[in-house]
């Protein structure tokens, strides 16, 4: 199977999701650019984090009209899995992808660390390898993560299961004090209502290996794998 990692200039996790992807068995991957106007030949398609056209009027705002977006856009309407990290995340709710909005830290100060996040469903395909309540390790790294969505989108987000990470203590406690940014409800990551397009604030390519501090993020990716495989076995039966 092959994965599609977004370029956009600024752009500074690419490498980072590359090298993650492809470490995993049975997986390739490749840049985009982002003056693409297509993303055919690709079974899924990640929006990685940095500084897209240098985070200009607002972060992901400037990216959202690349001809690469488009495409994206596209893809993610026939059903393609994408998944935004970080600077990706808040590029997918610009684009409409996803509702609600990253705004500045409540702190309004850069956090880079690690810390925890619930898995609050197993039902998705970028969370299926987990199990309601797992407790994942993994780096943040923003300015500007703090995820905030009118109280009716709220509603739907929980009632239709869509918010897939929340932060939260070691034991998988949610709690304001273990909330970094400020975000809504504590959340971390949500899906769209059609449960193929995911965004997270977290960086799961960088907790890939225990000699780096954690290999949680790879429940992330195996995910998607085993979603594109089991696919791939229903399309060919």
């Amino acid at each position: 199977m092959k994965f599609g990692v977004l370029q956009f200039p600024g752009s500074n996790c690419d490498q980072d999701v590359v090298r993650a992807l492809t470490g995993l068995p049975g997986v390739e991957a490749d840049y985009i650019w982002h003056k693409e106007s297509t993303v055919a030949g690709f079974d899924a398609l990640i929006v990685p984090g940095g500084f897209s056209y240098g985070d200009y009027l607002r972060c992901g705002a400037i990216a959202r009209f690349s001809p690469v977006m488009k495409a994206t856009i596209d893809a993610a309407k026939n059903g393609t899995l994408v998944l935004g990290i970080c600077n990706g995340f808040q590029i997918l709710c610009e684009a409409g992808l996803l509702p609600g909005v990253l705004i500045r830290n409540r702190d309004l100060k850069f956090i880079c660390e690690f810390l925890n996040v619930r898995v609050e469903t197993p039902a998705s395909p970028f969370t299926n390898q987990a199990s309601t309540g797992t407790v994942l390790n993994v780096p943040i790294a923003h300015g500007e993560g703090c995820y905030f969505a009118e109280p009716d989108v709220l509603a739907k987000l929980e009632m239709n299961n869509q918010v897939l990470v929340r932060y939260c203590n070691k034991d998988g406690v949610v709690s304001s004090d273990k909330n970094p940014n400020g975000a809504v409800n504590n959340i971390a990551g949500i899906c769209n209502a059609s449960r193929n397009v995911f965004g997270l604030m977290p960086h799961p390519e960088r907790a890939m290996d225990l000699r780096l501090g954690s290999d949680d993020g790879r429940i992330i990716f195996e995910s998607m794998i085993e979603h594109l495989r089991l696919k791939a076995a229903n399309k060919a039966a």
